[in-house]
């Protein structure tokens, strides 16, 4: 299981008229998390799609608990729980200042080939540096 936490500071845009974070700005507090989480494996979205594959989005959920406001600092937990093949499934958990739970997420990621604009097998660099973490 490969776990990382990322934190974001609440912008003042990001609210909305009750200063709450707008609902839709989690998913980008997610890939955010997400992205983080990559390079932290030293891998990229950059280096995946200059050498032909595509990550698209296949699945987004959430679940909100309480409400993050402006100036929060948002911590991310984002654990990979099985080893990649087509796909990717990435969980969240975002905890507010005060460490309370306030929503839990998943994204699911589909591994495409640029070219044939088909599905692949996560790239095997992709899979040996995310293996260390899943002993069999």
């Amino acid at each position: 299981m490969y776990i990382t936490e990322t934190q974001v500071r609440v912008r003042y845009g990001e609210t909305d008229r009750m200063g709450y974070v707008y609902y839709g700005v989690y998913a980008s507090y997610f890939e955010v998390a997400r992205v983080e989480a990559l390079r932290n494996l030293g891998l990229s979205y950059r280096e995946m799609e200059d050498n032909g594959i595509m990550l698209p989005v296949l699945h987004f959920e959430i679940n909100y608990i309480k409400p993050a406001f402006y100036d929060d600092q948002v911590t991310i937990k984002t654990t990979v729980s099985e080893m990649p093949k087509a796909r990717i499934r990435f969980t969240y958990e975002s905890f507010n200042t005060a460490g309370d739970l306030i929503n839990t997420g998943e994204t699911t990621l589909v591994f495409i080939n640029k070219a044939t604009g088909k599905p692949c097998a996560a790239p095997e660099h992709f899979q040996h540096k995310l293996k260390q973490f899943f002993p069999s």
